[in-house]
């Protein structure tokens, strides 16, 4: 066997690759030449003899000395210059030089002529060095090398590295992680989203053990949405991929796509997937998609959206031309699916859309237990009562909660993290930070009071409304006073239990006007919301009596244009049913609270002698709420499992069993050690009883 390189033509000859730096060779060339072609000065050497002949005669306009390097340049006059260098077209200075035997004999030879000949041509002495003179002659040029050289290497360094600078920005800047690399985070560091979770590990297990599914005749799926609303764990469950696989893993953002040149997305769509089928089975993550995945045709702007709709284009062509069975499997993640393309969400391409939801109690709790690791908390702080307190909350949320109590506490230069500082971290994140240095005169403090008594009042006498928790009316961020409720966690939401909601919320408005005469400006939240919840029910939900069944949303996303999906005459009804609807439940606060006048005039009072009131306070003086909503059966049976969790260890202490008496010491010391929470703490623990 000969060489395998050998070609019938002989030995193949190495080819040399276009390097860019040719080219700025080829320019400092061209930029020497032209400055020395278009030299405008005449110049020629001659003999001192002639020289001298030239200056008697008085054909030198000036003289300069170089006395360092024995040289004189002389500037004739024009007629001199015509017949020195013997033609009638004198362009530019005619110079003539020759050499001198010093700078000082010369200057006596230009004493001697001024006397003798009438010398008068200017005399100039340069003393500077060749080393000078190559500096003013070729620094700017070595200047501007310099600095173009500079401007292609960045170029280069942000066109994603290697050689050919600007010409890499086509190339994909995806990060590649593998099984050695630095991300960390596995699932069990994600906590709840069991069912995403699952999804997403037997996407792991395809790329681990592809033949247990291909051997039946499956084929392993080729894209996985993530979708779900913010800060719910879909970056974080791609991370944990990336931690748990043993494949390589690409992680890019939809807005590394987007760049100013055209046809560099589509460019850098290629180049991502031509490295990911080097590197099969692999994982790619394209983290916000909807950067590039926006429908086609629905920007407005004419031809903006052009380049956009072509790294789309190209993103369709790579993911729907992998080989059944490639390894290469794309997951994305979104908050906005309503918005992408059709053809994006099509099977074949992403043959699965994982759904993210916002964690509820079980979910938060072990969530919870993951942030907490690394926080010094004492045995104050019950997990379980912190889940019930923040309904709503994103793992995002609940991070930054942990967080916040942890730097409260360091603030207070305790050591550990106690129950206390994880309901301020709640009351800070919801509410916003305390602003008791507010300035707010007794008027003003007494219209706040009323305001939200309002609100406690007929969010405690309604059957629907959410459960009170606390209220205060201590300035926290933008509000001048706070109500915290304890929200019912529903999957449908009737039209009696929206209506209670929007009753409760106009209590504030509705109170000031029953009991002071007038309304102010501090209600313009509750009308923000109570508006646009009328507007729900009539446009979205078909509770209205006048429009019933009919919902006028378009949950595709694709929305309507510059048209509405009915006639002005329907558009002046709905208007006229979120009137009546508001008006209705307004009047409605009002006569509730005309009823239990007193009863909210003591709440009142209460509220402005100690400015922060619970659940406790509201019963003393209202009695027991008649109805028990979900959540407060949920948080009753808890109570009832944890009294019976106490009579068992009881029985148990009385059999001699010691083992709880350090806990009980350790539990009485905080409760020594907080008066104030002692104080409050078991307020909130009756309201979330459900009494």
């Amino acid at each position: 066997m000969g060489n395998n390189n050998m070609s019938p033509l002989g030995p193949k000859k190495k080819r040399i690759r276009f390097n860019l730096y040719w080219m700025y060779a080829i320019i400092a060339l061209l930029l020497f030449g032209l400055y020395y072609a278009n030299d405008p000065s005449m110049k020629k050497e001659v003999n001192w003899s002639e020289f001298e002949k030239i200056a008697k005669e008085g054909g030198m306009t000036s003289v300069t000395v170089h006395a360092k390097k024995d040289y004189v340049e002389a500037q004739l006059n024009d007629s001199t210059a015509k017949a020195v260098f013997k033609t009638d077209n004198i362009t530019g200075k005619p110079i003539i030089s020759t050499n001198i035997p010093s700078g000082d004999s010369f200057a006596t030879t230009l004493e001697g002529w001024k006397k003798d000949n009438g010398f008068k041509a200017e005399v100039n002495y340069e003393n500077s060095s060749d080393l000078t003179n190559i500096l003013w002659t070729f620094g700017p040029i070595v200047f501007f090398i310099i600095f173009w050289i500079y401007l292609a290497r960045r170029m280069t360094n942000q066109g994603g590295g290697g050689g050919g600078g600007v010409f890499n920005v086509g190339k994909a800047k995806a990060q590649l992680f593998d099984k050695d690399g630095a991300v960390k985070v596995t699932f069990d560091d994600v906590a709840g989203l069991s069912e995403a979770k699952q999804e997403v590990e037997e996407i792991v297990e395809f790329l681990k053990h592809p033949s247990r599914y291909t051997d039946l005749g499956g084929k392993i799926p080729k894209g996985a949405l993530l979708v779900g609303p913010p800060g719910t764990g879909k970056t974080l469950l791609a991370k944990a991929v990336a931690g748990e696989a043993n494949v390589p893993f690409f992680s890019l953002s939809g807005s590394d796509f987007v760049e100013m040149f055209v046809g560099v997305g589509a460019s850098r769509v290629r180049d991502l997937f031509r490295q990911a089928k080097e590197k099969a089975p692999c994982i790619v993550f394209i983290d916000e998609i909807d950067a590039v995945g926006r429908a086609r045709g629905k920007n407005p702007n004419m031809g903006s959206n052009d380049e956009r709709e072509n790294t789309l284009n190209q993103l369709l062509t790579e993911m729907d031309g992998f080989g059944s069975n490639s390894g290469v499997i794309i997951l994305a993640a979104t908050n906005r699916a309503d918005i992408l393309d059709k053809a994006l969400l099509r099977a074949g391409r992403f043959d699965r859309q994982i759904y993210v939801e916002l964690p509820e109690l079980n979910d938060r709790k072990a969530i919870f237990k993951v942030h907490l690791r690394n926080v010094k908390i004492d045995d104050s702080v019950d997990v379980d009562l912190l889940a019930r307190q923040t309904p709503g909350f994103s793992g995002a949320d609940i991070a930054n909660v942990c967080n916040e109590a942890a730097l409260i506490a360091a603030r207070k230069n305790k050591k550990s993290v106690q129950r206390q500082d994880f309901m301020d971290a709640v009351d800070r994140i919801v509410g916003g930070l305390e602003k008791r240095s507010k300035i707010t005169t007794q008027e003003e403090k007494r219209s706040i009071a009323i305001h939200e008594a309002g609100h406690a009042s007929i969010s405690w006498l309604l059957q629907y409304a959410n459960p009170l928790i606390k209220v205060t009316i201590v300035p926290r961020g933008r509000a001048l006073g706070a109500a915290w409720y304890l929200p019912e966690e529903r999957q449908i939401t009737t039209r009696e239990q929206m209506l209670d909601e929007m009753c409760a919320t106009l209590g504030g408005r509705a109170a000031e006007e029953v009991f002071l005469g007038r309304i102010s400006t501090g209600a313009s939240n509750d009308l923000e919301r109570v508006t646009k919840q009328a507007y729900a029910m009539v446009v979205y939900f078909g509770m209205s009596e006048q429009l019933p069944n009919l919902s006028y949303y378009d949950s595709t996303g694709q929305e309507y244009g510059f048209t509405k999906p009915y006639s002005e005459d329907t558009a002046k009804l709905i208007d006229k049913e979120v009137s009546r609807i508001v008006n209705e439940q307004y009047e409605r606060a009002k006569s509730i609270l005309r009823e239990n006048a007193e009863k909210h005039a003591k709440l009142a009072e209460v509220l402005i002698t100690r400015e922060v009131i619970f659940a406790e306070d509201v019963e003393q003086i209202f009695g027991k709420r008649p109805w028990i909503s979900r959540t407060e059966e949920i948080l009753q049976d808890e109570e009832e499992a944890k009294k019976e969790e106490e009579a068992a260890k009881a029985e148990g202490k009385q059999e001699g069993s010691t083992g709880e008496k350090p806990q009980e010491k350790a539990d009485h010391t905080a409760t020594t050690q907080e008066p104030d929470q002692e104080k409050k703490e078991p307020k909130k623990g009756t309201s979330e009883a459900g009494q």
